[in-house]
């Protein structure tokens, strides 16, 4: 692969990746949900409407 090709794929991977999580916020939010995220550097449950 070139750099070009790369960066591009990069792209790619990181644009699907936040798709990804916005769609896992929306269903949450849909179904009432908690999510499970590290914040300053401690495990908290976090409704997803609070998002």
């Amino acid at each position: 692969m070139t750099d070009i090709q790369i960066k591009q794929f990069h792209k790619k991977i990181t644009q699907g990746l936040s798709i990804s999580r916005q769609r896992l916020v929306e269903r949450t939010k849909k179904n009432g949900g908690e999510l499970v995220v590290m914040q300053n550097g401690k495990i908290v449950h976090v409704k997803a409407e609070d998002l």
